[in-house]
């Protein structure tokens, strides 16, 4: 029989080495797997994390370990590629950071061993991602295990995989499920034994055979659906030799079908069942990539709360323990590969290999019902060689894989005609319309017309979000990264998206903060602050209430701005969430009244007089909080960027007139605010130019949907933003005499 022996412990580390050592070196660091070397320098800003080959090494005594045939190691996350030798022998390469990987080290081992694993994170033009708006953390960052096992023996060779395939299909009320089991080194003689058992183990259906496939009928079998009852079953495959079991292999299956609707979104087991929830990195504070099961099971935690039905794990293969536990709660899954961002010619091979590892280790997990082809790689422009990797990927999962459907996440930018949207079986959108310019009331819309233009195409949206850290104001605007705007901007997209029935899922980006070494922004660098709830999972923003309203069935009340205590105004705004009927406020003991709102959404108006006690009331539910009124607008509430040359509210803005503050799109409609930005482009352009002269920003042409969109920014945020996009930097004196020029262009009535 197969044992597996965990090797997390006691490797021997370093960033300065340069070849293979032939002895495990003493002034090596001591660490323990999960090891991640981004942990802090890939989470602090200005995109300076180390990026390179680090070693790892660990000796072992063949004749401690259980006596075996053939020996494997596998190694469940090493990014992003990675070399493994055994006493001084090169014995395999991996490309690929995410995905389950293992190596036969019988031929090589000897009684005292060294392994040693050259980890590589750095840039490259091979291997996804290598552009992407998070941190690349270089590490063996998951398990590692030594796998025991006869010479005869359930697969371990095949990129990864268990070892056999379960499919099940729904037959009125009964299922048939097809097992294909794949054995390395069989002989004559050797038998099959395949069962499935429920998930109380009282229940078995058991099959002997020489085939490798078999195939199992479950009379009135119980439906795995979705967060209403997420029943699994248990699939094991045993190979018997004289009447013994020498190896096992097992999987967790659900049986359920689903389609996805154009009109009617998505379907589960026959009825339709909305998907609303959230993208999710695997990241943590101060941890990177090198998470342990208390932290996925605290991320599952928190994403169930909310109410969510669906994750998009983004953007590349997560952990098996993660898509274990979304089977185990009924989130529906969409999983992909890191072809993100920018397409390279000479990676094609690479989005194959992780694709195919992808859909073969992950076959059996019935929480996934879309594969994810790419990421924003649009932004660009589609060309041909582009077109062909995506229909080259497309094939490959529908031959993989008969029973799920494909998709892509495109990027506002991409033409609604792009052919590389008639590639996939399904579509989503990433739009931040509101946050990285247009409005809040453009989303909604804009799916509508693409909904009419293509209606037999299902369509999503798979990103959308703004940013928001511990700043308040009651004046919330677009980019001032409050904590109230972010909460706004929820709050208009959910009354947008979730009541259009036809589309087919809605991912809010992001469920965490994650990290992102290249931002510097917000007012703490090295983040993207997205998250309904923060990087440590220690605070969950108001926003995260704003969907537990509407997606949760659990009773609750929310008192929203607990965080924004001080406030200079005679009358202030409060903010309520519930999923209940009915909300009362008190203020110091005395009611507001009481408010209903379908949307979940409740708002008083609350006298500002001294300090206040806030009680809000829904049923059972209560939750409190503090005001206090000032006199003067308390400055910690207010970002001051670090590093910034100039915050917004150091602008002079007099009333009338335009100002670096106002929105780029308000000022070019004006006569002389556009040739006052015509002349400005010379700088911005300087040598970014793009076909046909056009500007050129991060290696990509500046389209006019790019344009219209960035038309959205106020000028200061365009400018900084476009500045560092550009490499045209504009000092503080520049930016001062730029918004004299606007002082003088007087706004249209």
């Amino acid at each position: 029989m197969r044992t597996v022996i965990n090797f997390n412990k006691k490797w021997s580390f370093t960033k300065q080495n340069s070849s293979v050592p032939a002895a495990l070196p003493a002034d090596w660091n001591i660490v323990n797997i999960p090891h991640c070397w981004n942990a802090i320098d890939g989470q602090d800003g200005d995109n300076d994390y180390w990026r390179g080959t680090a070693w790892y090494a660990k000796s072992f005594m063949k004749s401690e370990l259980p006596k075996a045939e053939r020996y494997y190691i596998e190694l469940r996350g090493t990014n992003s590629s990675a070399d493994l030798y055994l006493n001084g022998k090169a014995l395999a390469h991996h490309d690929g950071g995410y995905s389950t990987w293992r190596v036969d080290l019988t031929e090589a081992m000897a009684e005292q061993n060294l392994l040693v694993v050259a980890v590589d994170n750095a840039p490259n033009d091979k291997v996804y991602p290598q552009m992407a708006d998070f941190t690349f953390y270089g590490g063996i960052y998951r398990d590692v295990n030594l796998i025991c096992v006869p010479e005869s023996h359930f697969d371990l060779d095949y990129y990864g995989g268990p070892g056999l395939m379960v499919t099940p299909e729904i037959i009125g009320s009964d299922a048939k499920v097809s097992i294909e089991a794949f054995v390395t080194n069989g002989k004559l003689g050797q038998s099959l034994r395949y069962t499935v058992s429920s998930r109380c183990g009282c229940t078995k259906f058991t099959a002997e055979s020489t085939d490798t496939k078999a195939v199992i009928e479950i009379p009135n079998v119980h439906l795995w659906n979705g967060r209403k009852d997420p029943y699994l079953y248990t699939a094991t495959v045993e190979l018997l030799e004289g009447g013994e079991v020498i190896d096992s292999v097992s999987t967790r299956f659900g049986c359920r079908s689903f389609e996805i609707d154009p009109n009617r979104g998505f379907i589960l087991n026959g009825e339709e069942y909305p998907l609303r929830g959230v993208s999710r990195h695997q990241d943590r504070w101060g941890v990177g990539n090198a998470l342990l099961p208390e932290h996925h099971e605290e991320d599952i935690d928190l994403i169930c709360e909310v109410g969510c039905t669906t994750i998009r794990l983004a953007h590349y293969q997560h952990d098996q323990y993660f898509y274990d536990l979304c089977d185990e709660r009924g989130l529906v899954i969409w999983a992909e590969i890191p072809y993100i961002s920018k397409h390279m010619p000479t990676g094609r091979e690479n989005t194959i290999s992780q694709m195919t590892e992808l859909i073969v280790q992950n076959y059996n997990h019935p929480s996934i019902v879309v594969w994810g082809l790419s990421n924003e790689i649009s932004i660009g422009g589609s060309d041909d060689d582009l077109l062909e990797n995506h229909r080259v990927l497309n094939d490959l999962c529908h031959e993989m894989d008969k029973t799920r459907l494909t998709t892509i996440a495109a990027v506002s930018m991409c033409k609604m005609d792009d052919p590389y949207l008639q590639i996939p079986d399904v579509v989503s959108y990433n739009h931040y319309f509101g946050w990285y310019g247009g409005e809040t009331s453009m989303n909604g819309p804009w799916f509508d017309k693409f909904h009419a233009m293509h209606p037999s195409i299902p369509i999503g949206c798979s990103e959308y979000g703004c940013e928001a850290l511990n700043w308040h104001t009651s004046n919330p605007m677009q980019g001032d990264y409050t904590e109230e705007y972010q909460a706004y901007y929820h709050e208009e997209l959910i009354k947008q998206l979730f009541t259009r029935k036809y589309m087919w899922a809605t991912h809010v980006w992001n469920m965490f903060d994650f990290g992102a070494d290249a931002r510097n922004e917000g007012g703490e660098n090295g983040q993207n602050h997205k998250g309904l709830v923060t990087f440590d999972r220690k605070y969950k923003k108001d926003s995260f209430y704003a969907y537990k309203a509407w997606l949760s069935d659990e009773p609750f009340v929310h008192l929203c701005g607990k965080r924004y205590v001080d406030r200079v105004e005679d009358v202030t705004k409060v903010t309520v969430y519930s999923n209940q009927d009915e909300v009362e406020l008190f203020v110091n003991g005395e009611s507001l009244g009481r408010k209903t709102a379908p949307d979940h959404f409740f708002y008083f108006d609350v006298p500002n007089v001294g300090t206040s006690k806030l009680e809000a009331v829904a049923g059972e539910c209560r939750d409190e909080s503090v005001i206090n009124k000032v006199e003067t607008f308390n400055e910690s509430y207010r970002l001051v960027e670090k590093g910034a040359i100039l915050n917004w509210f150091d602008i002079e803005a007099p009333e009338g007139y335009f100002s670096l503050n106002d929105k780029m799109g308000d000022v070019i409609a004006t006569m002389r605010g556009k040739m006052l930005f015509m002349g400005l482009m010379g700088k911005m352009l300087g040598g970014n130019k793009g076909e046909g002269g056009g500007m050129k920003a991060m290696g990509f042409d500046v389209t006019p949907d790019m344009m219209s969109m960035m038309n959205g920014f106020t000028v200061l945020r365009l400018l900084t933003l476009m500045g560092g996009m550009m490499d045209a930097k504009f000092t503080k004196e520049d930016l001062l005499e730029l918004n004299a020029k606007l002082n003088k262009i007087k706004k249209k009535d």
